[in-house]
């Protein structure tokens, strides 16, 4: 079980998130500054963990959070309880570990960014026109031509997202594996996407680039006139999650398959 003596607190600015701060979490410990800190207790939706997480990754300074959801989903977070039992409770938290995805895009001028995503990196036509995409699996063309309104690769974490409303599996959360799901295809017609092992690399070549503009997000973060994206597990980069027993991600992936 976890032992963290040094905690911080990080708060989002929704109105909810900073009542539920004042009327209780504030007070019930002695909070230090993040970059002090063995775990941080992160108050909000799961936008403001995602944030989190990803302030954390570009830092290099990566700790385990634990989440209060504040927000409206909270796939990435605990049930708001008692302030008083939370010590108490992320002494009883258990460990999951999640490794993101890394994003290598070459946009159309030449230039290269690189960033992580939690959930998934989808790529999106910009224009009326349908986008054009070449897709490779280990370094073997495996559609020449995908003609669609986009692609995602999803983690397991963010099978439930973006991945699912697209159609796309729902991945549990050890299962080390990716969902690459097509978004409204249309050529191939009968290509509904792929699973594929987490140690797969995915490239994907925008055809007709100028003339079909694609952008790409990555969690949060859009970088638009794409050319190729390749991605990958950054196994480098693993974060961890801290979550009440019976609240585990791992058992909320399964249970979403039921939801009827």
């Amino acid at each position: 079980m976890p032992d963290f003596s040094r905690l911080a607190l990080l708060v989002s600015d929704a109105p909810l998130a900073q009542e539920a701060a004042d009327k209780g979490f504030r007070e019930i410990a002695d909070w230090v500054p993040l970059s002090e800190a063995e775990a941080v207790v992160v108050l909000g939706g799961d936008g403001f963990m995602l944030q989190t997480l990803h302030a954390m990754l570009d830092s290099e300074r990566i700790i385990p959070a634990y989440g209060l959801n504040l927000g409206t989903v909270g796939f990435l977070m605990n049930r708001n309880r008692n302030p008083e039992t939370l010590i108490k409770r992320i002494g009883k938290a258990k460990l999951h570990h999640i490794a993101p995805l890394r994003m290598r895009a070459r946009t159309q001028d030449g230039e290269t960014h690189t960033f992580c995503a939690i959930n998934e990196v989808s790529l999106l036509r910009e224009t009326r026109q349908t986008a054009k995409l070449e897709v490779t699996v280990d370094d073997k063309v495996r559609i020449p031509e995908l003609v669609c309104d986009g692609v995602l690769l999803a983690t397991p974490a963010g099978s439930t997202a973006y991945n699912l409303s697209a159609d796309g599996p729902i991945l549990p959360l050890d299962s080390n594996l990716l969902a690459l799901t097509p978004i409204s295809p249309f050529r191939p017609r009968r290509w509904h996407g792929a699973i594929l092992p987490d140690r797969s690399r995915v490239s994907l070549r925008v055809l007709e680039e100028h003339k079909r503009p694609v952008s790409v997000v990555a969690d949060q973060r859009e970088l638009r006139d794409v050319a190729q994206v390749d991605l990958e597990i950054a196994r480098d980069s693993q974060l961890t999650l801290l979550f009440d027993p019976g609240h585990a991600l791992d058992e909320r992936i399964v249970a979403e398959q039921f939801v009827v």
